[in-house]
């Protein structure tokens, strides 16, 4: 299955909501740096195959995990000027470099049309069917914050871009970073509105589908409501399972919050605010060093909570993010955590015996 239909087979049904208790406390009092080095406080205990609520934990309940810096992108600067970013998909895909750029079908790699999606993903570059580039950017920069903004496509214009009704960005730094193991986190405004779908997620490296992990994604018509999920295959069936929450942050669309994960080799643990908020033992099949995604699509077929565009979707909204950063475990404490999973799951199987 092609990398771009990864996010629809998220079943909104199927998702808990619950509050996330910090989000009475202001985040930009809390967390506004990034700094090189981090130390996360995770669950200890062995998770299990289904993702789980991390609800009301002891101190005594959770580890500090100790991390260093390997990227970072504080957007005081375009995008698109630091090499770290293409604004397209990608995928397993050799196509020549030219047809990222313009032509019939070069919004292949610029939507997803099977989610139902109705932007198609611009940059200054793109020329859609036209024979020179359009010049369209939707990557504002302003204090340090960037803005990927979605538009409503001038009827003039609309023929040129594939009949879509908007224009938007996407940013995946598969040509330039991936990381296996680690803690990716995105400080951002999650927006709001019909049809608005932004997301911060992750697609392994080596171009296949599953694993994904989303780190949040937004449920346009319900502001503040958070969607964090892991997606897989089970190897003996083929079949496709996915297990993720709800999390209700009333100021998510007005403050800057950050989302993360972190990818240990028994697990992923989501944090918001960096608090551990769910956990699920890592599946089979994450084995390689995954890269970063993040969008604001518009319109959705089969993610609930986002919906089809109308008359009553804003004409220009826009995903804010603050920063984007990922740091890698310690090698010491690498080892030690994979020595206690070890430990751990051997003394599981001996009690099941």
């Amino acid at each position: 299955m092609e990398v771009l239909t990864s996010k629809v087979t998220i079943a909104a049904g199927c998702l808990l909501l619950a509050a996330h208790a910090s989000a009475q406390e202001n985040p930009q009092d809390r967390v506004r740096t990034a700094p090189n080095q981090l130390t996360l406080l995770a669950t200890r205990d062995a998770p299990g195959d289904a993702c789980r609520m991390v609800e009301k934990i002891e101190p005594a309940d959770l580890v500090p995990v100790s991390l260093h810096r390997t990227f970072h992108d504080d957007f005081d600067q375009h995008p698109l000027s630091s090499g770290k970013w293409e604004p397209h998909y990608a995928g397993g895909a050799a196509w020549p470099e030219a047809r990222y750029w313009g032509g019939e079908n070069s919004d292949v790699k610029r939507k997803d049309a099977w989610n139902g999606e109705q932007q198609i993903y611009v940059d200054p570059r793109y020329a859609g069917r036209a024979a020179i580039p359009l010049g369209l950017d939707p990557f504002k920069i302003n204090d340090g914050v960037l803005s990927i903004v979605a538009s409503r496509i001038p009827p003039a214009l609309k023929a040129v871009l594939f009949d879509n009704e908007y224009t938007s960005g996407i940013l995946t730094s598969q040509s330039s970073f991936a990381q296996k193991y680690g803690y990716f986190e995105i400080r951002a405004k999650i927006p709001a509105g019909i049809g608005v779908w932004p997301a911060f997620w992750l697609l392994a490296n080596d171009g296949g589908w599953p694993p994904e992990i989303d780190i949040l994604e937004g449920r346009g018509q319900h502001p503040g409501d958070i969607v964090m999920t892991t997606h897989w295959r089970i190897p003996s069936t083929q079949k496709i399972e996915h297990c993720g929450f709800d999390f209700l942050l009333p100021d998510a669309p007005t403050g800057f919050h950050d989302y993360g994960m972190l990818w240990e080799r028994d697990r992923l643990v989501y944090f918001i605010d960096r608090k551990p908020v769910s956990d699920i033992k890592a599946p089979v099949g994450f084995d390689d060093p995954m890269y970063m995604i993040v969008n604001l699509a518009m319109g959705a077929k089969y993610f609930g909570g986002v919906g089809i565009v109308d008359g009553m979707s804003p004409d220009t909204v826009a995903f804010e993010i603050d920063r984007i950063s990922v740091y890698q475990i310690d090698p010491y404490q690498q080892i030690q955590r994979a020595q206690n999973s070890e430990k751990t799951e051997m003394v599981g199987q001996a009690n099941a015996r």
